[in-house]
Formats: C-alpha cells, structure tokens, sequence
C-alpha cells in the first residue's frame, strides 16, 4: 500500500496535449496500474465513483476506455450496491469525510461488498482521513493501493477544461459575499481544482494574475484573482514533494477574471462552433435533429454529438460559417467523386456491374454510410445555421456590433439600427447595447440610456446588466489603463475615434464579419513574449533572469515571424480561412481532416505551456484564440475557466449577480421579459 502520486512526466517522448495527458493517467496510470502483473486472466472489475469524479471520467474517456482497462461494472458510491465477494474495486473519489465513511462500510467487518479495494482519491487527503481509514484493522488488508491521483478537473476539449463553479460570479463577486463561507468555498475547491491539472502535467507554474487597479482599492471584487492565484500557489508548493515533480518553473498560469473582457460573452461570433451553440437549440455539445426511419420513412428524434471525435467538426469549428458552407459543399462533392457506393445511389446506373466492382461497392457500404451520415450532420447544421442569419438580419446587426468595437458606428448607428430593426429579438437588442454601453460609457447613463432602452422596447429593468457588468470591474473602472490588454468601461476620450480594439497587424485578410478579436489574444501573445506589464499583471513566484533567458531563447528559435501588414476592414474576403485553421492531406474531404492531428506534426517541438484561467466563465472565441495560438507560438495554450459560457448564459448571471441564491439551473437561460 503506497500513498503517492503519478511518476509519470508528461514531458519527454512524443508530445501529448493537455487532454490525452489526463485519459492516459485515468485509464493507464489509474486502471491500468490494478491489472496484476503476469496475470493473462480477465479479472473484472467494480469501478465505483463520487459525483464528482463520475462527471471527470465523463468528460475524459468514453465507457468503451473503461471497459477495455477490464471494468466491467461502473457505480456510484452512495447508491445502494450489490455485494460482489468475489470481485476487485477501483475507489475514485474526493477526500471527503462522507466518502470515507462509505468506503469503511463497503469494506469493513466480515463480509466486505468486495475482495480486495484499489482506491485513488481527486486531491490530497489530510493526514486525519488516512488514520481513519488505518484505525479499521479489518479493512488495511485488503487495500491493494491507497494513492492520490490529483486530478479533480474537468476537460472539454484538447486544450480546455473547466472547475465546474458556474455561480462563480454570484459568489465572488455578488452582494456582501467577501469573507464570507460560500466566498471561501468556491475559491478553495477552485483553487484545488486548478492545482490537480499541475499535478496532472507535472507542471510547476510561474503564477501570474491581474492585480488590482490601485494599491489603495478597497472594492474587494478586484482582489479575487489575487487570492485564487494565491491559493492556487499554496496548493501547488505542496507537490514538490511528489517524486519527480519539477523543482523550478516550468510553464506560465495567468489568472484572470471576467472583466478583462466584457464585449467577448455578448457579441456574435462567426465561427460554426459559436455559431451551433448561439442560434441552435443545443444542450452543452448534444444536438437532437429529426431524421427519417431507414424503415418506414417517418422523421424521429436522434441526438448527435459534436466533439473530437467527429473529424469534420474538428475541421470546420473554428471556421467563419460561410467557410465552413463552401467546404462542406466541396466536401460532399469530392465524397462521391471518390467513393464507389455513393457514385451507385448518385446514379443509379443500369446494366451489368462486374463480381470485382460488386465487392469494391460492398466493402465501402460501412465506411459510406458512416461518412455520409457525419457529412450530412455538418450540411443540416449550416444550412439551419444560415436560413436563422438570413431570417434575422444577423449580418447587419453583427456588422454594427463589429463597427462599434473598432469605432467605425457612434450612437447615430445604433438609434438608425433600433429604429429601423423593431423585429430584432430582445436578446439581440440587449447584447448590441451592452456593447454600446462599453465602448460610450458616457452615452449611456441615466436619461441617456433610459431613452435607448425605450427605443429599443426594452424593460428599464435590464439596467441591471449594465450596472452588474460596471460592478464587475470594481470601483476603480472610470481610472484609464495603461495596456490594451486591460478593460474599463472608460476610454481615452481624447481619440478622434473611439474604439474598444484596433484592428491587429499582421493577421491574414479573413472573410467579412471575422475582424473581432477577444482581449485575450493579446495577452497571451503578451505572456509569451514576457511583455506583460508587473504593475497591472502580478508575480507570485518570478523565475530567476536566467530561467527567463533560456525561456526566451527556446522561444525564439521556435516561433513563426508574422508579416508586418495589416488586414483590409471591410473586405468581403479574399483568403477564406487562416492557415492555422486549414487541413491538410485531405484528398476526399473527410479522411484526413483532423485539425489536432496535423497540429501534432507541425508541433513536434514545442515550447512550454502557457495556462490561462478565466473566473467567471470564458467563451467560445477565447477558445478559438487558445488553438490558433498553440499553433502560431507552438506552445500549448491551456484554457482553464469556472464555466464555458454562452451569450444567454451570461446574461443571466449578469441579470442577478446581486439576487441572493438564485440557483443556477432553476431559471432558463435569458429572460421573462423576452
């Protein structure tokens, strides 16, 4: 029996991302470590888990990955279970006192459920814990293995994962929370979280985080990234115990929170992915769609799901949707140019079909159907996709938003859209003055914007989400900064023109609607370079100036040199699709199109890690940046956030940011008064 953690490094050998890093410790270093060694016999097993650690192994592996690491049944811990003497059990679950009160009971007197019990806990477990488990002497023989794994996140993507705290804002930042004991539990079990994935990598973190406006600020919402940057260090110092866990910094984390950027959760995003889950009625990544019965032709519901493992949403999720229309299209042309059985059903050819060209036929009946069915998935989505922007007029109002971050619209633009757009949904109205609200603060106070919210026939009441989204910033919001990468909701009113972002040099002409950019690729790319400014971006733990040299160097000797012109505002386009977002190898249009995988050979020399976590909620386009990124720097960028959020998502907790235990699932997303 050992109390340890993973020796494995993730460092060294082929490079794995961030997510196949996390399947390979729960299902080879986890699992597979309780397969007896020399036994070719298949010795099933009970896998048995909190709620907690159930929704981790979701969102990491499918039931197929357990199953084939010999489980053969998966339980949960507090259901009632039935005894089975004769089989091993794998425990995994979170330090918890209940836990381990449940696992004595399963385990203890003479009749334990199982034989023998491997169990493997989320996070460190204190020193009390583990002498309650020792004082029951009937259950120390029969625990083959006692360990912490350290691993209590949850992944949602190759790059991304979220600590599952999605009354985040309400906790940290709502209505005399400080100090008090749901503000300290959110931020510890955050912090805790955030610490697993260090421990997962056998990473060891420079720890930055925005530090407050002034030195003298007393609104203590601007000190929250402090305290869980604090807390995340706390957390992390407390591995260098573990064998092999790095001594030095080997990676950067940056902790942010949600005002750095404030245009990103409301405007509308362009791509297919942001573009799915805004207008399509999607629960997380499932989507249901009606199809006809192979049968009896009648339509009925299947629920599809768009993820890695679909290597046409991989390609085509980061793409502007009138791209991914094209491509698809050319998709399902070059498909059945190529393939035999579709060429049969396209033509329906008569005559004699020779023995040879049968069998050919046959054996690519699977693959069609497989193919066919995903192809056609992506050609219903964008075409549902495009018929909601054309019956919407989205392309006008997402052109007015774009026109107002790089102050290219004024308030004229915005009464002429109200006025002129009466049928514009009420969500739509409210997201396009919001971003109104951020770029002319003083154009939206009191009288001023009382009389927009007329225009636009919305309740006085939606105020709220304004003043909420200011409360978030902190009292010090009306003080300019001095970087681009900082947000307030006041600007240089100085400028000639007044903007919320300058169109970025160096980027590839794009198509038309794809000039908005989240704040957070310039700090990224800030990170990188070691170009953030101290007084605005704090260092826990700075690495020494040689640490920083070699850093540098690694990273120069890597990194791409971007041209030096700058991108056309309004062209409709003339390159579709930016070189990081192209597939290639793909001859039929679909075998090859694995975006990751073709990331991983152009990426076989990386740099170090670069991690960023973003309290209350990150979006779909800062996931966007995170891959685009990882490409152009060729150093992992790692997402981390409290929730992945979408636009009605983050209006809603806007909307009751100060409304006392509004529990997070009880109400729809949006509005009554929509």
């Amino acid at each position: 029996m050992s109390l340890s953690d993973s020796e494995s490094n993730s460092h060294g050998g082929d490079y794995k991302f961030f997510r196949q890093i996390t399947r390979d410790r729960l299902l080879v270093e986890m699992l597979g470590s309780t397969k007896v060694a020399g036994d070719t016999r298949s010795t099933w097993k009970v896998f048995i888990m909190d709620k907690v650690t159930m929704k981790v192994m979701s969102h990491a592996c499918k039931m197929s990955d357990i199953t084939d690491q010999g489980v053969s049944l998966v339980e949960d811990l507090f259901k009632r279970r039935e005894p089975l003497p004769s089989m091993d059990a794998i425990y995994f679950m979170q330090p918890s006192k209940e836990n381990i009160v449940m696992f004595l009971s399963d385990m203890s007197g003479r009749e334990p459920l199982y034989k023998k019990a491997y169990i493997f806990f989320s996070s460190s477990i204190s020193k009390d814990l583990i002498n309650h488990i020792k004082c029951d002497t009937s259950v120390l023989p029969r625990i083959g293995a006692l360990r912490e794994l350290n691993l209590e996140y949850f992944p949602i993507d190759s790059q991304a994962f979220v600590t599952d705290h999605e009354r985040a804002l309400h906790e940290l930042y709502g209505e005399n929370v400080e100090n008090s004991r749901k503000f300290d539990a959110c931020l510890n079990v955050m912090a805790t979280r955030i610490a697993t994935v260090f421990a997962s990598l056998k990473e060891l973190p420079c720890v930055r985080y925005r530090a407050a406006k002034t030195e003298e600020s007393t609104d203590f919402r601007e000190t929250v990234p402090s305290k869980l940057a604090t807390a995340v260090f706390n957390c992390i110092s407390k591995y260098k115990s573990i064998p092999n866990f790095p001594q030095t910094e080997t990676c950067e984390l940056l902790i942010l929170d949600r005002s750095i950027d404030q245009i990103a959760p409301v405007i509308h995003e362009w791509t297919y992915d942001a573009m799915c889950h805004d207008l399509l009625d999607m629960d997380g990544n499932k989507y249901v769609l009606e199809v006809p019965n192979k049968k009896s032709g009648e339509l009925e519901k299947k629920e599809v799901v768009l993820d890695d493992n679909d290597p046409v949403w991989l390609e085509l999720r980061h793409v502007h949707i009138a791209d991914a229309s094209e491509r698809l299209s050319d998709k399902m042309t070059n498909f059945v140019a190529k393939n035999k059985a579709a060429q049969m059903q396209q033509s329906g050819r008569d005559g004699e079909i020779s023995t040879r060209e049968m069998q050919k036929i046959v054996q690519s009946l699977p693959k069609y159907n497989e193919q066919m069915e995903k192809l056609s998935l992506h050609v219903e989505l964008a075409g549902k996709i495009n018929k909601i922007i054309r019956q919407i007029g989205l392309r006008d109002l997402g052109q007015l938003e774009q026109d107002l971050v790089f102050g290219d619209a004024a308030a004229k633009d915005v009464i002429s859209y109200l006025r002129t757009n009466q049928d514009t949904s009420s969500e739509n109205k409210l997201r396009l003055l919001i971003i109104y609200a951020i770029v002319y603060p003083e154009k939206f106070e009191g009288d001023k914007a009382l009389k927009l919210l007329q225009l636009a026939k919305l309740p006085e009441e939606e105020m709220l989400v304004v003043n909420n989204m200011r409360l978030l910033v902190g009292s010090s919001a009306t003080k300019k900064t001095t970087t681009g990468g900082g947000f307030s909701l006041k600007f240089d009113n100085q400028k000639k023109k007044q903007a919320a972002r300058k169109d970025r040099t160096g980027e590839e002409e794009t198509w038309q609607l794809f000039r908005f950019f989240p704040m957070l690729e310039e700090l990224i790319e800030n990170v990188s370079k070691g170009g953030l400014p101290k007084n605005e971006y704090a260092c826990l733990n700075e690495p020494s100036p040689i640490q920083q040299e070699a850093k540098g160097s690694a990273r120069k000797s890597n990194a791409p040199v971007a041209p030096e012109r700058k991108a056309p505002a309004h062209s409709m386009r003339s390159r579709r699709t930016a070189n990081w977002a192209k597939p290639r190898n793909s001859d039929d249009g679909y075998s090859s199109d694995s975006v990751l995988a073709n990331a991983s050979l152009d990426l076989r020399k990386m740099g170090q890690r670069i991690f960023i976590f973003i309290i209350g909620g990150a979006t779909r386009s800062e996931l966007r940046v995170c891959h685009k990124l990882t490409t152009k720097l060729r150093r992992e960028v790692v997402l981390g956030c409290t929730s992945l959020d979408e636009p009605p998502q983050y209006l809603m907790r806007l909307k009751t940011l100060l409304d006392a235990d509004v529990p997070a699932k009880e109400r729809q997303y949006g509005f009554a008064a929509f």
